[in-house]
């Protein structure tokens, strides 16, 4: 058996790891809207219905409280739901299901109860989607105690953290970015597990730190390459693990360069990079040569006209531009 799987795209490690995940624990089931004999609407469950049959993966009806109730019950009982949530925009129509029950489940319990329960989800702008399908909610959920969140951007780290996910006792909020679908990697054909919790550097830099997270990183790592022709050397972290945040990875880089630039799709207020800029502050303040800076899109919901999406997103240029201010102050 080869060592690497020809490099597949996400949604087709996505759904190597589900097969995998499967045929090693019964305890595995799967569900969601569309997911069983439709495949996914992303193709991400392929296979899986005839490959398991319908008594582990089945559909579930437009409901979104009644399957994710459905999912954290199972999770009690000592399953390991891989639930699909079809979009993280309609997370709010399941809303008590993941803030007050599978959040609170292990604290409610005194640690009695285990909660290994995944909601996969999808987050993301860039196709047109409207502002009901598009958004980018990682950092609303990592907000709630109890709640581990990831966002991978590359198939061998999604692969690899859905498998960590599983066998985690906590819930997971597994948030895949439509954009990324198509993006191919290498994936050794183990589909090694990535430790939850553990950001990876995609480029290592001594002049500014530049934290992406999900698809922001294909623009980040664009930027950099821009941002090298101008003599200014970048570090490009990928965070991987929305939360728990890894800081060491971080602190460890900001302390070289000085300088941290935080891209992100999510919430231009108290989102992920507010975390990050001020997890940093706190951590390393005396070690900074300017003030942190983030980059992300407008306090508006995602504009549906495909060029006023585009204006709305954060592009490379807008990195470029933002990460040469950076370097001026």
């Amino acid at each position: 058996m080869p060592n690497h799987m020809p490099e597949p795209t996400i949604a087709e490690a996505l759904n190597a790891a589900h097969h995998q995940l499967m045929a090693d624990d019964e305890s595995v089931i799967c569900f969601g809207e569309d997911f069983a004999q439709n495949g996914g609407v992303f193709g991400v469950s392929n296979g899986l219905l005839e490959a398991f049959g319908p008594a582990r993966v089945f559909d579930t009806p437009i409901s979104e409280t009644a399957f994710i109730g459905m999912a954290v019950g199972a999770a009690i009982t000592g399953l390991k739901p891989i639930v699909e949530l079809m979009f993280c925009d309609f997370a709010g129509v399941c809303f008590d299901q993941i803030l007050n029950q599978a959040a609170k489940a292990r604290f409610l319990s005194n640690g009695n109860l285990k909660m290994p329960l995944v909601i996969r989800t999808t987050m993301g702008a860039g196709d047109g989607s409207g502002a009901m399908h598009s958004q980018s909610l990682h950092g609303l959920l990592a907000s709630i105690p109890g709640l581990v969140v990831v966002a991978p951007s590359s198939p061998a780290d999604a692969a690899g953290l859905l498998k960590s996910a599983v066998m985690s006792d906590d819930p997971v909020i597994f948030m895949e970015n439509k954009t990324l679908y198509g993006h191919t990697g290498p994936v050794e054909a183990s589909l090694p597990p990535v430790p939850i919790g553990e950001a990876r550097t995609l480029k290592s830099g001594n002049d500014i730190t530049i934290v992406a997270a999900s698809a922001m990183t294909q623009a980040a790592l664009a930027a950099a390459e821009t941002l090298e022709h101008k003599g200014v050397s970048a570090s490009v972290i990928d965070p991987r693990t929305i939360k728990p945040v890894d800081w060491n990875t971080i602190q460890s880089s900001v302390q070289q360069t000085g300088r941290l630039l935080v891209i992100d799709e999510g919430a231009a207020f108290g989102g992920f990079a507010d975390t990050v800029i001020a997890g940093m502050t706190d951590r390393v303040f005396s070690a900074l040569k300017a003030a942190p800076k983030k980059l992300t899109p407008p306090d508006t919901p995602v504009p549906y006209a495909v060029g006023a999406e585009g204006t709305w997103m954060p592009g490379a240029s807008d990195i470029v531009n933002v990460a040469t201010q950076l370097m001026e102050a």
